[in-house]
């Protein structure tokens, strides 16, 4: 097992990354403000680690309240949050009663959103079980739902207590969704770890092919990189927002093409060729740094063209994502490998030929 500490002072909280820590009581005791939790999942995830999960717990006498909500990001909604809701009141649950999230990112950031409104604040644990989830999501603090104009737009920066990230749970993950966690695994090497990145493009196959060590070095690599950005800015006030590479694009790409249809680290590579091919534009990347980029990707098994939603949709989805400021679109750029800056001075007749020109 490794562990990582994400400090933010009195907030501070462990990262462990290893394999069978949901079978390790001791490693959740310490967090709980009371012997009794509310596991959320969902019905991929509840039939394969709820058990283990509350086993593990009621064996060190602590009371589980299951609660087991519909999978898909489509369901990151309002509707779904009330059910966690519904939930916690029938069982009286308390306000020391700890919310755990067992799943990927959007029970993650469901539960985490509950857990910042419960009662006005309840404590809660994250236990990602996808790739995307124990490289991102599930670190840092932000928590929330979608709205149907726009991804996350509403929540909370709310910290968990703890991060199990159990890399054993990866051996049930379908392929794709490995391949969709890839994607943020890569974003850490593009802004900010150009060792990390060249490591990637000699490892890459070692990722695929799901080998623990590789798995356990990347997922570490990763949380250690967002853990730093985190504890230097953890509402996203200044270089947080390099964190979301890729993702102005990627967010309209999910809300235009329907929650669920591209998975979120997909539209992430896409839209992150898209930032890059921006930045390649404005003089930044050169020919070599989009090939390498895409070559990296394509072996992930992700796409690297993004959908032809039309200039205007993107224009307009992009027009209310959470880094407009003062109405102009502050976007994430590369000024090379291993290095971001964001900026809202892009000419509008550059990003439109961009958004033109390279999406199918």
């Amino acid at each position: 097992m490794q562990t990582l500490n994400v400090a933010l002072g009195e907030r501070s909280y462990p990262i462990h990354i290893g394999p069978g820590l949901l079978r390790q009581a001791e490693r959740l005791l310490p967090h709980l403000a009371q012997p009794r939790v509310a596991i959320v999942t969902n019905t991929t995830v509840g039939p394969l680690y709820l058990e283990a999960l509350s086993g593990t717990l009621a064996g060190a006498g602590v009371e589980v309240i299951p609660i087991i909500l519909p999978d898909g990001e489509q369901y990151k909604n309002w509707e779904t949050l009330n059910q966690i809701f519904d939930a916690l009141l029938t069982h009286r649950a308390e306000r020391k009663t700890t919310l755990i999230a067992l799943g990927g990112g959007v029970i993650g950031d469901l539960t985490g959103f509950a857990a910042a409104c419960y009662q006005r604040g309840v404590p809660f644990i994250q236990v990602p079980t996808t790739l995307l989830a124990q490289v991102d999501s599930s670190v840092g603090g932000k928590t929330g739902i979608n709205h149907p104009l726009g991804k996350n737009m509403i929540g909370a920066f709310y910290q968990p207590k703890l991060v199990l990230a159990d890399t054993d749970t990866l051996n049930t993950l379908p392929d794709r969704e490995l391949s969709a966690g890839l994607a943020e695994v890569i974003k850490y090497g593009l802004i900010r770890d150009l060792p990390f990145l060249e490591w990637l493009e000699t490892n890459l196959e070692r990722l695929v092919a799901r080998e623990t060590q590789a798995l356990t070095y990347a997922i570490y690599h990763a949380c250690r990189n967002k853990a730093e950005v985190v504890a230097a800015d953890e509402r996203e006030s200044g270089q947080r927002a390099l964190l979301n590479l890729g993702h102005t694009f990627g967010h309209a790409i999910e809300a235009g093409m329907g929650y669920g249809n591209w998975l979120h680290g997909e539209a992430v590579a896409a839209g992150t060729m898209l930032a890059a091919e921006l930045s390649r534009r404005l003089g930044y990347l050169t020919d070599t740094d989009l090939r390498r980029i895409a070559a990296l990707f394509e072996r992930a098994r992700l796409p690297v063209k993004a959908p032809a939603l039309g200039v205007e949709t993107y224009l307009a989805y992009m027009g209310v994502d959470k880094k407009v400021e003062e109405g102009r679109i502050r976007f994430v750029l590369l000024e090379r490998l291993g290095s971001a800056f964001v900026t809202a001075e892009v000419p509008a007749e550059v990003l439109r030929a961009t958004l033109a020109q390279t999406t199918h």
